[in-house]
């Protein structure tokens, strides 16, 4: 089985995790400032059954994005078998920044957060729009040419142009990260995601990752769990969905095992088949992990 998220990272490489504590989207979040080595995410995994995992950027300086590809690569042991990397699309030509981190063999994709939020404290691009942007989407489409993905990260007002975005990048696979970020649980809040959803279910390049689902609510809910994998299964079908862990960023509230249970308790009234696409075969699929 596989993780298709997760982040390890060290405090020296990560400037945001030192100092005072910020306020974060996730919470406060003092118990994680520190060294997460991939030795303790090992560890974490325990009796879970997962094989592989998928690394996604950490968000280091900027600057250093072809360092923190080399180094996740250089430390990857056996569990990592994808790594999701940065890269800066708002620039005039990204293909610098690809070319030094293309001989990765376990490059897979890259992330730049574009979700925008009028709440500050979830705000992450500096303006709503940059999936509609021009240049953004002419560097984006250029990840084709690498056979790498793009992994998406929109709020459900977003997922309008999101849509655009991959229909302007017809060639690339884009990853919806934590099945749009679903932070308005309302009625109103559950429309505007939901429809949000099956725009970008429309598009045959965007698939969606199962994760995170802690991030607004700050605990593991197996009951909220549940809902968002049934809904967002219902939307994409198995095929296009892969379970994510998010740790260690949910390990603020949870342990791996407590969440990795919601998780198939939330997938068991779906047939073995649709189960595995979700923690094996999309992911592995998308991320092409059998070539590593």
């Amino acid at each position: 089985m596989i993780d298709a998220h997760h982040h390890i990272w060290l405090q020296k490489d990560l400037p945001w995790l030192l100092g005072p504590e910020q306020p974060r989207i996730f919470g406060p979040y003092a118990a994680i400032k520190r060294d997460y080595p991939l030795a303790e995410y090992q560890k974490d995994l325990g009796k879970t059954g997962i094989k592989k995992s998928v690394y996604v950027q950490a968000n280091w300086a900027p600057n250093w994005a072809a360092d923190e590809v080399a180094w996740v690569d250089a430390n990857a042991g056996k569990t990592i078998a994808g790594i999701v990397g940065y890269a800066d699309m708002t620039v005039d030509d990204v293909i610098p920044q690809l070319e030094k981190i293309k001989d990765c063999k376990r490059m897979r994709g890259i992330r730049q957060q574009l979700h925008w939020h009028e709440n500050p404290l979830y705000r992450f691009a500096r303006t709503p729009d940059l999936c509609e942007d021009a240049t953004v989407q002419k560097n984006i489409a250029k990840l084709a040419d690498y056979g790498w993905s793009f992994d998406l990260q929109v709020f459900p007002n977003q997922m309008a142009g999101a849509a655009k975005l991959a229909k302007a990048c017809p060639d690339v696979t884009f990853i919806l990260q934590h099945a749009g970020m679903k932070e308005n649980t309302s009625k109103a809040g559950h429309k505007a995601w939901t429809e949000g959803m099956m725009r970008l279910a429309d598009c045959p390049n965007v698939v969606t990752k199962l994760s995170a689902f802690g991030t607004f609510i700050h605990k593991n809910d197996p009951a909220f769990i549940a809902k968002m994998v049934a809904d967002t299964e219902d939307i994409f079908g198995a095929d296009r969905c892969m379970f994510g862990s998010n740790f260690p960023i949910e390990k603020l509230w949870t342990d791996y095992a407590s969440l990795f249970t919601a998780f198939r308790e939330a997938a068991k009234g779906l047939s073995k088949k649709k189960q595995t696409a979700i923690f094996n075969d999309t992911a592995d699929r998308v991320y092409r992990l059998s070539e590593t």
